[in-house]
């Protein structure tokens, strides 16, 4: 009888559905994987090292805002879904998503640890017949520079005996138009059959998949996505900075611009780049870069303008209040969102930590409302949400728009605030009471 080989016989086991998946990382891309993968009809084993997370997966309460409890709660109780906080499971997986954070460390430069502790842990429990895919955000080479020699030290062979590739995740927190079954799913293998095992895998979730030619190709092109992101928001950022010097409306300059049919796409300013992604991503090719002795000038940049944004948000509220004859050093500021974008409970690189933090250093009393996050502790920051009422925003020399959440009811809060500072554009709708408001 001819013996299968692990090619084929995983396979067919992912065809089938017999496959079981594993996810490391359970946060704002493993879990909906998870989900994904379990709700396909995989069974799914969850790995993370966050005790917590453990607990509320298994008590069926997400605690990730696209990821609906009711439907974690049936994958756990049909036993589809298993999560634990150790590596053991990686024994029983026919294949392994990894997606595991990619920070910066305090020098702005790339931390792996991460990676490189999960695919460890992975090489001490590998078996033939397995599919390993990093899914995590990292620097063009990452898949075959850092993990490949890792796998090397085992006896099977990538390619051959188990199969690696790279697919980067394209998950946009809050955004109710594009669910994670409508992006295409972009893979790259170390062999080509490492790029097919991986798209019958994704197939299953999503409704395209585009194999590319390696896994530094696919590392490629999440960071040409993000970074195309990061200088075009750098542009507009720079643009308002000009049109507040030159007395210009920067949105509506936006609005109009977009009227033209083709060569324009809009991106909009804002008081600072926020979220696991795009401040983040462009560092990591920018660094590769430095390392092949090439300077991304581009990015440098870029990541110069939008860090910058803050100080430029706090000049503009500092300027604001002077007209007002009240100093920022004791004025009262409060702030109106501190995620870093609308809808969503995420405060990772949010520009509204720096903004509080300046402005307290100039001796303004900050103090915030946001209900997705009631209490803050980052970065030095430790607060909690006030509770918005018309006495809250009356008691404010200013209230400032940094989050443009859509619960809250903008025209009320500028009929009953002595000023609203708007870095979101949020009040532009709001009819009544255009005195009270200064745009960013």
């Amino acid at each position: 009888m001819k013996k299968i080989n692990s090619y084929s016989k995983l396979k067919v086991k992912i065809e089938r559905k017999d496959a079981i998946v594993a996810v490391i990382g359970l946060g704002y891309v493993g879990l909906p994987y998870a989900i994904a993968f379990a709700d396909a009809g995989f069974t799914v084993h969850g790995i993370d090292l966050n005790k917590d997370k453990i607990q509320s997966i298994q008590s069926g309460v997400s605690y990730i805002l696209d990821v609906d409890s009711k439907k974690l709660k049936e994958l756990v109780q049909k036993g589809k879904l298993f999560v634990r906080s150790d590596y053991n499971s990686i024994t029983k997986a026919d294949a392994v998503v990894v997606c595991v954070p990619t920070p910066l460390n305090k020098t702005r430069d790339p931390e792996l640890s991460y990676i490189i502790s999960a695919f460890h842990n992975i090489k001490e429990r590998m078996r033939h017949a397995q599919l390993l895919v990093l899914s995590s955000t990292t620097y063009p080479g990452t898949t075959t520079e850092l993990v490949l020699p890792v796998l090397k030290e085992n006896n099977l062979v990538v390619g051959r005996d188990v199969f690696l590739a790279f697919s980067p995740e394209r998950i946009d927190p809050g955004n109710a138009k594009y669910a994670l079954s409508d992006i295409p799913k972009v893979v790259g293998g170390i062999t080509p059959k490492c790029a097919e095992l991986s798209s019958a895998l994704f197939k299953h979730i999503v409704k395209e998949v585009i194999i590319v030619r390696n896994t530094t190709t696919a590392e490629m092109v999440k960071l040409l996505e993000n970074t195309f992101r990061s200088i075009n928001i750098a542009f507009v950022n720079e643009l308002a900075m000009m049109c507040s010097r030159l007395g210009v409306n920067i949105w509506e300059v936006i609005r109009a611009a977009s009227t033209k049919p083709y060569g324009f796409m809009p991106f909009y300013p804002g008081p600072g780049m926020g979220g696991h992604c795009i401040p983040v991503d462009p560092l990591y090719l920018s660094w590769k870069m430095k390392i092949l002795n090439y300077r991304a000038r581009f990015i440098e940049l870029a990541e110069e303008i939008n860090r910058d944004m803050p100080y430029f948000v706090v000049q503009r509220i500092a300027e604001e209040t002077n007209k007002m004859s009240k100093p920022l050093f004791g004025s009262r500021i409060g702030i109106l969102g501190v995620t870093y974008k609308k809808d969503v409970n995420d405060i990772r690189e949010s520009p509204a930590i720096e903004i509080i933090k300046i402005l307290r250093e100039k001796g303004a009393m900050v103090s915030y409302n946001d209900p997705m996050i009631p209490n803050l502790s980052e970065d030095g920051v430790k607060m909690s949400s006030k509770k918005l009422t018309k006495q809250f925003l009356k008691n404010q020399v200013c209230v400032v728009i940094l989050s443009d959440h859509s619960f809250y009811d903008w025209d009320w809060i500028v009929r009953h605030s002595n000023l609203v500072i708007d870095f979101r554009n949020a009040t532009a709708n709001v009819q009544n009471y255009r005195q009270n408001i200064v745009l960013l």
